[in-house]
């Protein structure tokens, strides 16, 4: 596996082969990863993995024609091989007006931010099998757990470089660790699954593995003997695990692609409120040990913090330089790239803001209504916001988490949603993007 530097040697080279190969313009981008995974399943190992890949892209320009390709040879002559395909590829593809790359005066220049993405570990299969082991013992020892789907643990080492001709060249190192379990539970003929997991850039910062396994348990058997809850408007509930996913129709709204198409349910709202004012929502790419941090965008220009959302009014889109040029405006450093394909615009660590009322007070007013734990399917319309998932969680009655239930539908529409939604106060940072507990009332509830 490459170093850091060695992958941004590799990038630069493919530059200067596409540049020579007759390139107006072009950026490379470079990728590879080393993981390794443990499976343990009834206390005994199942599986062990270990995988290595690279990759690298090349998009070159033409004037305003361009090409993309990718491979995996990074020989001397691979690489001239694939820098002359993708400049024949391009000298044969149609214009395009927003065709480029990002506006050399917007380049990110000098020294990267050390984030704290790479501890510098590579834990020893041994250990893994311990933490796996471990997790799904105490997942088993949890009362009315019956069967185990098994206790995973697994360690990623990557690096990413990205060069382009007109002076960007960067390139850094993560790590990632994880955890997690996966169990059943039985009771008077009725059986449930539920699983937990944590991941995290330093091994140090990982849950204690007998804590999510714990977890994973109660989660299982805390879903046995399922109620019935009648159909209609009501409120609703999502708890942290959940309620990210809310998150991921706004800034597929706010991606600057979805404007310029007009395909967007926000495509009128920007500096106009969405949310209530409670509601601030932050991009940020710089966060310590963040599962999204990075220094650099896919096209090379700096990141920086950014509130999506300020006291409920929505700031802006996120741009990549295809877009910004379509829409007359700047990009804004949320262009994201792999290894195959133009970029495109993705965001960083996104997280809601905490409330002030705990989850219980949020709830304690509700006569009935529903705590959502997990959602099945992807029934949102991006154009319309119109949005349709099936659920499973708990009911509320009298302001009290009651019995489980599962195979019901909650809808409405994003707008209205968005603007009903209050946050709890117990926000933590988990994923890559992260809420606290939240409210929404008014969504309809169909029970099968």
């Amino acid at each position: 596996m490459q170093t850091p530097d060695q992958a941004r040697d590799l990038a630069q080279d493919l530059v200067a082969r596409a540049m020579a190969a007759g390139a107006t313009a072009a950026d490379a981008v470079f990728a590879c990863d080393a993981s390794t995974d443990v499976q343990m399943r009834l206390g005994l190992l199942e599986d062990v993995q270990r995988s290595e890949s690279a990759g690298i892209g090349l998009r070159v320009f033409h004037g305003k024609q361009s090409a993309s390709v990718s491979g995996a040879d990074v020989s001397p002559q691979g690489l001239a091989t694939l820098a002359e395909r993708a400049v024949a590829m391009a000298r044969l593809a149609p214009e395009d007006a927003y065709a480029g790359l990002a506006p050399e005066e917007r380049l990110m220049r000098g020294p990267l931010p050390d984030l704290e993405l790479d501890d510098g570990g590579d834990p020893d299969p041994a250990l893994l099998r311990e933490l796996a082991l471990a997790c799904e013992d105490a997942a088993r020892a949890v009362p009315g757990v019956t069967n185990s789907e098994g206790g995973s643990a697994s360690a990623v080492r990557s690096v990413m470089a990205l060069a382009t001709s007109h002076g960007f060249c960067g390139s850094y190192g993560g790590s990632r660790y994880g955890i997690g379990a996966s169990v059943l539970a039985a009771r008077d003929g009725q059986m449930e699954r539920d699983s937990a997991s944590h991941s995290t850039r330093f091994l140090a910062d990982l849950e204690p593995p007998e804590a999510i396994g714990r977890r994973a348990g109660e989660r299982a058997v805390e879903r046995l003997g399922t109620g019935k809850i009648e159909s209609g408007p009501m409120p609703v509930i999502y708890d942290r695990r959940a309620g990210g996913s809310l998150l991921g129709p706004l800034l597929g709204a706010i991606a600057g692609s979805a404007i310029a198409r007009k395909t967007s349910f926000l495509l009128d709202r920007r500096g106009q409120p969405v949310f209530d004012s409670s509601v601030s929502i932050i991009d940020d790419p710089h966060r310590p040990r963040g599962q999204r941090s990075r220094a650099f965008d896919g096209e090379g220009l700096p990141t920086t913090r950014w509130r999506i959302v300020d006291q409920g009014v929505l700031s802006g889109w996120m741009m990549d330089s295809a877009s910004a040029r379509q829409l007359g405006e700047a990009p804004t450093g949320h262009a994201s790239r792999g290894v195959s394909g133009a970029p495109s615009t993705g965001s960083s660590n996104v997280h809601m803001e905490a409330g002030t009322q705990s989850p219980e007070a949020l709830m304690a007013d509700i006569k009935l209504g529903l705590y959502v734990t997990q959602l099945i399917g992807m029934g949102v319309n991006g154009v319309t916001g119109d949005y349709s998932r099936g659920a499973s969680g708990f009911i509320i009655r009298d302001g009290q988490l009651a019995e489980p239930i599962s195979e019901i539908t909650i809808a409405g529409n994003l707008r209205d949603m968005f603007a009903a939604l209050i946050p709890a106060d117990d926000l933590e940072f988990r994923y890559g993007v992260n809420v606290p507990t939240l409210r929404i009332d008014g969504m309809v509830v169909a029970s099968s």
